[in-house]
């Protein structure tokens, strides 16, 4: 592909139900009330789809939120079971990819093999598969445990989870099957494979009941910039997501880094560079003018009570900070080397310390709105190019501060302004999530010659 007609990779996120932040289901334009209603998500995703996205993202959490015991804090909480809800949407939908959260700490590898191949298989191929650790002791809780895994150890469970989903995902070959009525052979034996792996975390002798998925392996993606996640995420993945500092020139400066960086760490697990998409976040409020641009954003920055913003940064921080004083600077350093949830976004919020210096209240609003840009169409356009261009990104996963009416907003006025550009597609022109993202059907390791 010419440099001319490099396009980016868009995904369209939806944290929460109801929008990217906690109180997204307040916002006026939000659909609060629909968020266990099928037609509500359909709406969203078709809509996604009329855009030529990549991919609806789905994340997920195992828990209610409610740390701190607020009396708001279990806001924005209740959302569906991801396999329920993107197999009832892969029929809604033709060709867009539909990717789902699963954690590798509270689940097994045959169950998440099975139901990510039935989910590939259902949507003709357009499955992906984010992976996560998953990051609170609340999880762990609902799982027999009282305390979250270490972070170190999270993450090996989870290189070694992959490995055996993708030896499941390989115990048919592409060719195995037969359906000959006349002999009476369904399958190939001597292309069926048992797995038999044995290692620290499972033991699991396969082979998969569900033969190989169309995509060879749904699209792995990865979230993170933990020295654990880019290292996973230079091993395995073909999609990471990364957090944005800023939008800033050092902010656009510190994303290239970051992209060499986890580029760079490819070539020692044997793989090329182009099998890997970049996707740093973003959180477009989009105004036809730059005034109302910052008016939708004074809506949505009043969106959190105070309690709640002081909840949600102590949850980020590992630890109650509601007794410090608003309007002074938080008075310690929050350390990163014993953190046990998202050391990614505590580093976020670290560097926000150390430039700003803001104070107790400035903090708090700024968590609750970490990934908001507000521009006019043409201005967020424009900057997502340049970072597409110059190297900072491959694409964006862009959230929504309220549902459906920002991905409206985005479709409407954003996709066209990058449509004319050059740098987005005008129609989708493959059938599966690999062929948008322009990423190789995997070959299986059992079988000498790859078929497509």
């Amino acid at each position: 592909m010419s440099e001319q007609k490099k396009q980016m990779a868009l995904g369209a996120m939806m944290f929460f139900p109801a929008g990217e932040h906690i109180s997204s289901w307040r916002h006026p334009k939000s659909d609060a009330e629909g968020l266990l209603d099928f037609n509500y998500y359909k709406k969203i995703v078709q809509t996604a789809e009329r855009g030529k996205f990549d991919m609806f993202f789905y994340a997920d959490e195992l828990y209610v939120w409610d740390r701190f015991e607020s009396g708001i804090s279990h806001a924005n909480s209740i959302r569906p079971e991801p396999f329920t809800l993107l197999s009832a949407l892969a029929v809604a939908t033709e060709h867009i990819g539909l990717a789902a959260t699963i954690s590798t700490t509270y689940n097994e590898p045959y169950h998440i093999a099975r139901k990510l191949a039935t989910l590939d298989y259902l949507s003709g191929g357009r499955a992906a598969w984010n992976i996560v650790t998953s990051q609170t002791d609340e999880e762990a809780r609902n799982f027999g445990k009282e305390k979250h895994l270490q972070h170190a150890r999270r993450y090996e469970r989870a290189g070694e989870f992959v490995d055996v989903t993708q030896g499941l995902w390989d115990s048919w070959e592409d060719d195995a099957l037969l359906f000959d009525k006349e002999s009476g052979y369904f399958a190939d034996k001597d292309k069926l494979h048992n797995l038999e792996h044995q290692g620290e975390e499972f033991k699991v002798r396969g082979p998969l009941n569900v033969s190989r998925p169309p995509q060879g392996y749904p699209v792995l993606i990865q979230a993170g910039a933990s020295e654990a996640g880019k290292e996973l995420a230079a091993a395995k993945a073909e999609v990471v997501f990364v957090p944005v500092s800023s939008f800033t020139e050092e902010g656009l400066q510190a994303g290239k880094e970051l992209y060499e960086d986890i580029k760079g760490r490819m070539e020692k697990y044997g793989r090329n560079r182009d099998e890997l998409k970049i996707l740093p976040g973003i959180m477009p409020i989009i105004g036809r003018t730059e005034e109302e641009a910052r008016e939708q954003l004074a809506t949505i920055e009043g969106l959190t009570p105070q309690q709640l913003g002081l909840d949600l940064l102590s949850h980020y921080l590992g630890q109650d900070i509601s007794s410090y004083p608003l309007d002074e600077p938080l008075p310690f350093l929050p350390e990163i080397d014993e953190f046990n949830q998202s050391k990614s976004g505590l580093k976020l919020i670290r560097e926000l310390i150390q430039k700003e210096n803001p104070t107790l209240r400035q903090l708090y609003q700024r968590a609750t709105n970490k990934r908001g840009l507000a521009d006019t169409p043409e201005q967020i356009a424009d900057l997502l190019e340049r970072w597409f261009l110059e190297g900072a990104a491959d694409g964006f996963n862009i959230a929504f501060s309220h549902l459906p009416g920002g991905l409206d907003d985005f479709v409407d006025l954003v996709i066209p302004a990058l449509q004319r550009r050059g740098v987005f597609r005008t129609e989708y022109t493959g059938s599966t999530l690999r062929d948008h993202l322009n990423l190789q059907r995997p070959s299986n390791r059992f079988s000498p010659v790859a078929i497509s």
